[in-house]
């Protein structure tokens, strides 16, 4: 798996997630919907690998 994301854009997606995950925990209900979306995209920080990316032939880094 080969790196398509910058390291500002790893940032940005660790925090919107960190938010998003805040977000379902304090709001409850259908809000747990974010909080996958939240670890998704801190998933995606983490490995540096996004496959939305990959398919649509897009890279940041």
């Amino acid at each position: 798996m080969e790196k398509n994301l910058a390291t500002w854009d790893r940032a940005v997606r660790v925090v919107l997630g960190l938010i998003l995950i805040y977000l379902a925990f304090t709001n409850g209900g259908l809000w747990w919907i974010l909080g996958i979306i939240g670890l998704v995209l801190i998933g995606t920080a983490i490995t540096g690998f996004c496959l939305l990316y990959k398919v649509v032939g897009f890279r940041t880094g």
